[in-house]
Formats: structure tokens, C-alpha cells, sequence
């Protein structure tokens, strides 16, 4: 089979397109004949060497995947051969087969595509996880959501609104925000000609946000945690700024505030029943037609250094995919 391998730590254009052998399937395990698969900003840091993460050499990158189930493990029930399935995993999507733990690929909606469905898990479920299981957003509550064009951050924005929160969206160009304002955001802040700090604070009369879901960190997360409301929640999702920030803890003393981590791919090990949990309302949602991923750009896998530096140079707006 064709993957997308790194053979050491680097950029996109150090990744090789090789034949290599299709791998087994141990119990309680399936293999999928990948369709498509997501492309996300922690494949960027998995190949530099600086996600949580770093997989022996040589291995694909790619978090989530959908596809036909093609083979199944010892002890595996469901799903079976022949199934539709969306899957995420640590590592691995970046390859015509891909195996992962048999509860960790579920079975698509029957009006989902593999492009949707291969776009869907990771932005849809972090966000999910974060506001719902993680921040306990409320209705009523107001949610300022950072990088809110990307792929987790616009899945926070139309989440944030189908939970009933009204939904601050700050971006870093009018053509990001004016899709965060399609995706249901209340009010836009251009981070790059505004002030973030003044303008939460003018948004909200002072207030401050309840919840702010942050994956980009760096200088805006010092400005965001200064206008977090009394008894609010920080969700720190990532650092694609590059810069990770230090807590001043004076400001979480005195507003009563939290620092809400999550590392969503950890409840794959920790805890599955929260991600199967989250999916079951995410799918529900998607077929009721509640849900809309946003595809940016889409690449053969033979591209998958091209798709990784629209990531990079902030271009992508939503989801960016390979075929497969």
C-alpha cells in the first residue's frame, strides 16, 4: 500500500510517498481502506518533533480517516467488513490502509460522506468535548472563541451556537470572520487591527467571557485570560501560535476562574466512552442537519505536504482533506 512516511523530524517537504507493506490487524483491531483523511495542526507538530507525541521512525501522520472496514481482529464484533466508517487514532491516517482499535471507528451516517466524514472527527470532537464535557458551557453563557475560521475553531462556533451560547468569534481577516459570521458567531473581533482585550470588554459590558476556547495561545491568550468572567473557564486546546503561555494564577484567584486542559486524543486511552459518547450527539446532530463541516481545500495524498503548509501559513478556513 502508498503512505505519507516521516523518516525524521522535519517539514512537509522532507515526508516520502512510499510503497510499504499493508499491515496486520491484531485482535480487537480493524483495518480500513482509507477514502479520505483529515489534515489538522497537530500533524504539523507531529513531523517537527513538537506535538505530546513522537511515534518511532519511520510512521505516517494523520489523526483521523473514513473508509470500508476490510478486514477485522480477533474478538471484534462490530463494526464488520464492509462498513462505512469514520476513525481517529494517534497517528497513521496518512496511508491508503490505516488499522485502529475497533472502538475507535464508527459507523458513518448513511448521508455522510467519506469527505465530511473524514473532516468531521477531530474539529467536531474536540470542540464537543471541550465546551460540552470539559467548560460545561451553558445557555445564555458567551463563549469567545480564538482562531475561529480554522478547523477546531469554526466547529467551536457553530457548536457553541446549536449549545445556546452567544458566540464571540475573533479572527485575523474580514474573510475568516465573515465565514465564522455564517457558522452562526454574534459578534467578530479582526485580532490583527483590534485590540482583543478592549473589545471583549466592550462586547460584554465589562463582563468578560464565561468561556473561552483557546487554540492558539501565545499573545492571546495573555489578552483572553484578562476579560475571562467571574467563575469563568480558560480551555486551553493548543498552541499554533507557538508560543505556550505561562498562568499569571493571580487572575484565576481573583475572578474565581478555571484552566480547563484538554488533550482530546487521550481519552482514547483514558477514557473512549467520552469520545463514543460525544459522536453519538455530533452524528445525531449531522443527519438532522444541524452540522455543516466546511471543506477548504482538498489534495491527493501524493500532495500531503502541499495540504500541510496551508495549515502552516494560515491559509485554511475549516477543513482541509486528502483523498485517497
Amino acid at each position: 500500500m502508498k503512505a505519507v512516511l516521516c523518516h525524521a523530524f522535519g517539514s512537509p517537504d522532507d515526508l516520502s510517498v512510499e510503497e510499504i507493506a499493508s499491515p496486520p490487524v491484531p485482535a480487537g483491531a480493524v483495518k480500513i481502506r482509507v477514502r479520505a483523511c483529515g489534515v489538522n495542526f497537530p500533524d504539523v507538530l507531529l513531523i517537527q518533533g513538537l506535538y505530546q507525541l513522537k511515534p518511532p521512525f519511520p510512521f505516517s501522520p494523520g489523526l483521523e480517516v473514513a473508509g470500508d472496514v476490510i478486514a477485522v481482529g480477533e474478538g471484534v464484533s462490530q463494526p464488520s467488513i464492509g462498513d462505512r466508517v469514520s476513525a481517529t487514532m494517534m497517528y497513521g491516517g496518512f496511508a491508503e490502509e490505516a488499522v485502529v482499535p475497533a472502538a475507535m471507528a464508527l459507523p458513518l451516517p448513511p448521508e455522510m460522506s467519506y469527505q465530511h466524514g473524514a473532516g468531521f472527527p477531530l474539529v467536531y470532537g474536540t470542540a464537543h468535548v471541550g465546551l460540552a464535557h470539559r467548560a460545561q458551557l451553558q445557555v445564555g453563557e458567551t463563549l469567545l472563541v480564538l482562531g475561529a475560521a480554522g478547523g477546531v475553531g469554526l466547529a467551536a462556533v457553530e457548536l457553541g451556537k446549536l449549545i445556546g451560547a452567544r458566540v464571540i468569534a475573533a479572527a485575523s481577516t474580514p474573510e475568516k470572520l465573515a465565514l465564522a459570521r455564517t457558522y452562526g458567531a454574534d459578534d467578530l473581533i479582526d485580532y490583527t487591527v483590534e485590540n482583543l482585550r478592549d473589545r471583549v470588554k466592550a462586547l460584554t459590558d465589562g463582563n468578560g467571557a464565561d468561556v473561552i476556547f483557546d487554540p492558539v495561545g501565545g499573545d492571546l491568550f495573555d489578552q483572553a485570560l484578562r476579560r475571562i468572567a467571574w467563575e469563568g473557564r480558560y480551555l486551553v486546546i493548543g498552541f499554533a501560535s507557538g508560543r505556550i503561555p505561562a498562568l499569571p494564577a493571580n487572575i484565576a484567584l481573583l475572578k474565581n476562574a478555571s484552566l480547563v486542559g484538554l488533550f482530546w486524543g487521550a481519552y482514547m486511552q483514558h477514557n473512549p466512552a467520552v469520545i463514543r459518547d460525544s459522536f453519538r450527539q455530533l452524528f445525531a446532530w449531522y443527519a438532522a442537519g444541524q452540522l455543516k463541516p466546511h471543506i477548504h481545500k482538498t489534495y491527493p495524498l501524493d500532495e500531503a505536504p502541499a495540504a500541510l503548509r496551508e495549515l502552516i501559513e494560515r491559509r485554511a478556513m475549516g477543513k482541509v482533506l486528502l483523498t485517497v
